[in-house]
């Protein structure tokens, strides 16, 4: 629900915001280190905005408004904050001539005001952006799920690591993540929504990865909308399955329910996107440069995704709210209801 905040009974933050600012400091710092060693990812500089109507935007969902502004120096020409910087990475690889096997991450920050917000939404988002090169043989399920793999282990890392730093954060992340299709959650839970699905997975599993996001499912409907511009939800994996990409969501114990760490996947090759602009109705942006340059084949075959920042500390630092960890902007109604609740936004 919009502008609605869960309030854990009894909660009580379990570092004051002191300990909890050097916390969040700590478990960026660890994890942004670990990820880079073990994807192999070389940290570069982000942009803030893009030019308008270049195709490099992230269109997320397709209904989400960019904050856009006019450049006076430019004649005017718009300019977007980015919404998160998925095709931007893949024209940065090419720009850089990074390697197969290497990648890039970056920290990205982005406003959206689209947002409905609640515990865990926020205007501002922020999340390590990661971007690697592969080799057309590495584009199937096994290996997406290698690279998962290595990701949470990263995650088991760090949140052991701030253990040692801070004993009343015991672990609680299970040693393995679980793989789950996106088209086997629905078929067991055919009376549930997605989210309710995902619930109910998490909460069984503690930590899994939903297999194949994006496209329509059996019944018509979509697990969770995704862009049709970068990752791969379109193309046979194995059996009946479809997708190339998912997220990663564990069990938040604070606030009894499924919280999404991260969303990432294979991206589109020329055929891939071409069948997703088609289903998504979009099939306007191959005329876009961005859509032009990998219609051509110009731009490497790359995996990639986004990592909550803040989504992460809640998750380590047991919070109830995304404004524990993050400063941003709240309706009164919210501020009220926090403060009430003994929950100090940042």
């Amino acid at each position: 629900m919009s502008n609605q905040v869960f309030i854990p009974p009894h909660y009580k933050s379990i570092l004051n915001p002191t300990r909890t600012e050097k916390a969040i400091k700590l478990t960026k710092d660890i994890f942004e280190h670990q990820l880079s060693a073990e994807l192999r990812l070389r940290r570069v500089t982000a942009p803030l905005f893009v030019l308008k109507g270049t195709g490099i935007n992230d269109d997320l969902n397709g209904i989400e408004r960019p904050v856009s502004f006019p450049i006076k120096c430019m004649q005017e020409t718009q300019a977007e904050i980015v919404h998160s910087l998925a095709k931007w990475k893949r024209w940065n690889l090419k720009k850089l001539q990074i390697p197969e096997g290497y990648g890039l991450y970056t920290d990205m920050n982005a406003i959206r005001p689209d947002e409905d917000l609640d515990n865990i939404h926020s205007l501002y988002v922020d999340q390590w952006d990661w971007e690697r090169v592969i080799t057309e043989e590495e584009r199937n399920l096994d290996f997406l799920k290698r690279i998962v793999h290595k990701i949470y282990s990263v995650m088991k890392r760090t949140e052991y690591l701030l253990y040692e730093e801070y004993p009343e954060l015991a672990p609680i992340l299970p040693d393995k993540i679980t793989y789950i299709q996106a088209q086997d959650l629905q078929d067991q839970y055919l009376d549930l929504s997605s989210k309710e699905r995902e619930d109910r997975a998490a909460k069984e599993f503690g930590a899994i990865f939903i297999i194949g996001i994006g496209g329509p499912l059996e019944n018509g409907e979509k697990h969770d909308g995704r862009a049709p511009d970068y990752d791969d939800w379109t193309s046979p994996t194995e059996g009946n399955y479809k997708g190339l990409n998912g997220d990663i969501v564990v069990w938040n114990e604070v606030l009894q329910r499924s919280f999404e760490l991260s969303s990432m996947g294979i991206r589109v090759n020329p055929t891939a996107l071409q069948n997703q602009l088609a289903l998504a109705g979009c099939e306007d942006r191959k005329k876009l440069m961005w859509h032009q340059m990998l219609l051509q084949n110009e731009l490497p075959q790359t995996i990639g995704g986004g990592i909550g920042q803040s989504r992460l500390c809640m998750f380590f630092l047991r919070k109830a709210h995304i404004g524990e960890v993050q400063s941003s902007i709240w309706p009164e109604s919210i501020l009220e209801i926090c403060t009430k609740n003994n929950i100090p936004l940042l």
